[in-house]
């Protein structure tokens, strides 16, 4: 069932390359079945195509924590409050920053 999922995404992706929400939506299918390198390397090819992409923030952060990188998923978050800011959207910029403030503040990660 998953893979067929899966294969729906892609084929769909595949005609229209690009899509951020059919990338994004792949990524999740991974995450969901617990292929977290093969959902990080997703995330990171929609952020980097597609870093007004503010979805993309939230999710690669929590990855990040998953795998012990509180690091990676501080940057994530704080890059994400900026995308959010950018586009003006307040309720990821409180997701972002809630989540952010649960790992800790700047002095933390200096």
């Amino acid at each position: 069932m998953a893979s067929d999922r899966l294969e729906q995404l892609q084929k769909m992706l595949d005609e229209s390359p690009g899509d951020e929400f059919l990338t994004f939506a792949i990524a999740k299918e991974h995450e969901k079945y617990g292929r977290t390198e093969e959902a990080l390397q997703w995330y990171l090819k929609l952020r980097d195509a597609s870093p007004d992409y503010v979805g993309t923030y939230y999710h690669l952060g929590k990855l990040y924590e998953q795998q012990g990188d509180a690091q990676a998923a501080f940057d994530t978050y704080k890059a994400g409050m900026q995308a959010a800011q950018r586009a003006g959207d307040q309720h990821a910029l409180g997701e972002l920053a809630g989540a952010k403030l649960a790992l800790g503040d700047e002095e933390d990660f200096e």
